[in-house]
């Protein structure tokens, strides 16, 4: 499939006069390095000004970012007693009024003015119930792993091999490794999902319509793919891949991509544990995960394959993708072990972004 760049998108949109509501839920917690950007982008929206309502979902920020959002002049700042992104994208939907809500995460940027009027257009058609951007976008000048992560279109290398992806991924060529039903609307994919194969959809960046996502299991925690998956098996199928991408500021360095790993599979085994998680996981073809851990162990393959991104799209991040893997066999290993003897939730008191 031939993916365009954003100055080649159409120009053509349907529907551009279409504006419905739109509250845009930001969960935060010490988020001061990164969300200027994101609010400023939002800002910069050439979208109605009154259709668009920000909310601030925090967890006990401690360093300036509850002075950014005032500045921003936010529309509402709410509690997010439970700490966790998933529990303040609850909080955020819990105060949300507008016909769309949409996910934005505080390492977030909208690349574009009209990014959000792109986004909201396939709802003008009622057989949608939600819309992501197709690709996270890659800008030279973010960091090593930052980039890695828009190349291959995830921030779990693990995803790549199972297929769950969901952004493009140029060691693939597509947007995600699943049997997906799709059809090219010109400005957007339109897909049909099923229970069985869901892409890791729900997150930076998503839109979804506020009266379906409350038929959902939205609370206490409304974690990204569990949410989607509940949509889908409740008739709400049909989603946008519409053609922008979106920044996400992922990993300055390293460091910070291991304690990531490491929060992302504490998470995972305390609420898969305590019968949070609903998507069925455990469905998921054993061969990705074989191969993951048969390429980790024997480093050619992942060589290969930094070498095959690298020819496609130029970028020495891409030589970041078998450290990212080892990272991600270890600290998941480790943590599955961990998680059999230790059983409470992760420590969020001294998290920043």
């Amino acid at each position: 499939m031939n993916f365009k760049s954003n100055d080649e998108l159409p120009k053509n949109i349907e529907n551009m006069n279409f504006a419905p509501a739109v509250s845009v839920i930001i969960p935060t917690l010490n988020s001061a390095s990164v969300l200027s950007g994101c609010l400023e982008s939002i800002r910069a929206q050439d979208y109605p000004a009154d259709r668009i309502e920000i909310i601030i979902a925090d967890a006990g920020s401690k360093d300036g970012t509850l002075d950014i959002a005032r500045r921003f002049r936010v529309d509402k700042i709410v509690g997010n007693p439970l700490v966790s992104g998933e529990a303040g994208k609850s909080a955020g939907f819990a105060a949300a009024e507008g016909e769309i809500a949409a996910f934005i995460d505080s390492d977030n940027l909208l690349d574009r003015p009209d990014w959000l009027t792109r986004m909201t257009a396939p709802f003008a058609g009622e057989e949608i119930v939600g819309s992501e951007p197709l690709w996270y976008t890659h800008r030279p000048g973010d960091p090593l792993v930052t980039r890695y992560c828009a190349l291959t279109g995830v921030n779990d290398p693990l995803v790549t091999f199972l297929g769950n992806y969901d952004r493009l991924n140029y060691l693939t060529g597509r947007w995600t490794g699943l049997d997906v039903e799709s059809e090219d609307r010109g400005d957007y994919l339109l897909v049909r999902l099923e229970p069985r194969a869901i892409p890791t959809l729900g997150a930076n960046g998503f839109l979804v319509r506020s009266n379906a996502l409350r038929n959902t299991h939205w609370q206490p925690y409304l974690a990204d793919i569990d949410t989607v998956y509940d949509l889908v098996c409740q008739g709400y199928d049909r989603f946008a891949k519409v053609k922008v991408g979106i920044v996400h500021l992922y990993c300055p360095d390293v460091a910070t991509f291991v304690r990531k790993q490491r929060r992302r599979i504490r998470d995972y085994t305390y609420y898969s544990s305590h019968g949070m998680r609903r998507y069925p996981w455990k469905r998921s073809p054993a061969a990705g995960l074989l191969r993951f851990v048969f390429c980790c162990l024997t480093v050619f393959p992942l060589l290969f394959q930094a070498v095959r991104g690298f020819r496609r799209k130029h970028d020495r991040a891409w030589f970041f993708h078998p450290v990212a893997c080892w990272i991600t066999l270890w600290v998941y290993a480790l943590g599955t072990i961990q998680a059999l003897f230790i059983r409470k939730a992760m420590d969020r008191q001294d998290w920043k972004q």
